[in-house]
């Protein structure tokens, strides 16, 4: 059984890392992936058959590429890589927030993560998280209970 930990530990390895994203992007042969990433076919190897055994990727007619639960961990891989591009934006958020006391309103708030943040999906992240945040201070100000009609 392949625990999230064991999963993570596997890609955590650069080599490993690399050669999974290779095998996401390409439709190379394993001879043309260990001399194109600069690895030893030992190396290339061991850490192919750890992602094989993570149900990661699959070889099919002598050609490697992601199997489903692969495609889904690259896709949230790119996710986590667009999140690290935005780190000091998303501290930012963060120290505003603190700044705040919880006193920020939440079309602030809203403004706040919408200027900072260009990634959409990023974006949307945060915000979904913040959601119950954002409307438990609508609630709480009437001239912006949105519920009061209801």
């Amino acid at each position: 059984m392949t625990t999230t930990a064991d999963v993570l530990k596997i890609i955590a390895d650069d080599k490993s890392l690399i050669i999974f994203n290779t095998i996401a992007l390409s439709n190379a042969g394993s001879d043309v992936l260990v001399s194109t990433l600069g690895i030893s076919r030992k190396q290339y190897y061991s850490r192919l058959s750890l992602l094989l055994k993570a149900g990661l990727v699959r070889r099919e007619k002598g050609k490697y590429s992601l199997t489903t639960f692969g495609i889904i961990l690259h896709y949230s891989q790119k996710i986590i890589g667009r999140a690290v591009d935005q780190h000091w934006k998303l501290q930012a958020i963060d120290s505003i927030r603190s700044l705040g006391n919880g006193e920020l309103l939440p079309e602030q708030f809203h403004t706040i993560v919408d200027k900072l943040i260009a990634n959409q999906e990023v974006k949307y992240i945060v915000l979904n998280h913040f959601k119950s945040y954002i409307e438990t201070k609508i609630k709480e100000i009437p001239a912006l209970d949105l519920y009061q009609n209801k």
